[in-house]
């Protein structure tokens, strides 16, 4: 059967804005949004489930396809053609403290992204991608930055507390990386880290991070003509296990992989 992903994805563009209207309701009393942990560091809220409810139902009424999102246990279809990726709520701990973060959506073929987005509702911006079509923020073309100068590299990164269980040596790589270059800079999204690369705000960005949160901002990346590996140079069936990821133009990805790859790698 073919599929008109630019139809798809006007679907997903309109269940985006839908859940970030009902997650803004939540952000406007953030102070007062009680918190649950599903783990170290790794916190959940009302606005998390609620958004993810919401697009679990859109989507999954409309299209016969699976479902993995972040808050409940993965929904089945019987066409396994196809997959959603959703993280309703990318950046909570962003989001309990007031400040931007990012609902995100990827449609999976197979191995391959097809489209996806990445919407910032406190800034109302809209990433979106299709493969082979280009990327864009609020349908104007995104193009990586074209930087290629060390001093001017701005590069986007997290940092993890001492207990949460990722790969170690954070700090380690932060010092590696952060001499010679122009800024470091901590969006705590990682989709919205991906989507400041594919516009150009940031030069580059790596971290640990899970793959449904970075899915559609990986495509953004690729479209928008930038790189995109694991830590070490190794393409997405490593990176998309691991989640030890490199998004970056040329230059800025050349420039991380010579100064990561002294840190053993994790196995995918």
């Amino acid at each position: 059967m073919t599929h008109d992903y630019n139809t798809i994805l006007a679907d997903m563009v309109a269940v985006a804005r839908e859940a970030g209207a009902l997650t803004l309701e939540h952000f406007a009393r953030f102070r007062d949004i009680e918190i649950g942990v599903k783990g170290p560091g790794d916190f959940v809220s009302d606005a998390d489930r609620d958004s993810e409810t919401l697009i679990r139902d859109r989507l999954l009424t409309r299209y016969p396809w699976g479902l993995t999102g972040e808050e409940f246990a993965p929904a089945e279809r019987d066409d396994e053609t196809h997959r959603w990726l959703v993280d309703p709520i990318d950046g909570t701990t962003n989001f309990l403290n007031g400040q931007h973060y990012t609902i995100t959506i990827a449609l999976r073929r197979g191995n391959e992204t097809m489209c996806g987005l990445v919407y910032n509702p406190v800034a109302d911006e809209m990433f979106t991608a299709l493969k082979g079509g280009g990327a864009f923020l609020n349908g104007e073309r995104l193009n990586v930055s074209r930087s290629t100068d060390i001093a001017m590299m701005c590069v986007g990164t997290g940092l993890p507390t001492p207990n949460l269980s990722l790969h170690p040596g954070a700090y380690t790589r932060l010092d590696a990386i952060r001499a010679p270059i122009g800024a470091v800079r901590i969006v705590g999204s990682a989709a919205n880290s991906c989507a400041w690369v594919a516009c150009g705000r940031l030069t580059g960005y790596f971290e640990e991070t899970g793959f449904v949160d970075t899915a559609a901002g990986i495509l953004l990346v690729e479209e928008a003509g930038g790189v995109v590996t694991d830590w070490w140079g190794r393409g997405p069936e490593v990176f998309e296990k691991t989640g030890t990821l490199v998004v970056a133009n040329a230059a800025t990805h050349a420039y991380l992989l010579d100064h990561l790859r002294d840190v053993p790698p994790k196995n995918p």
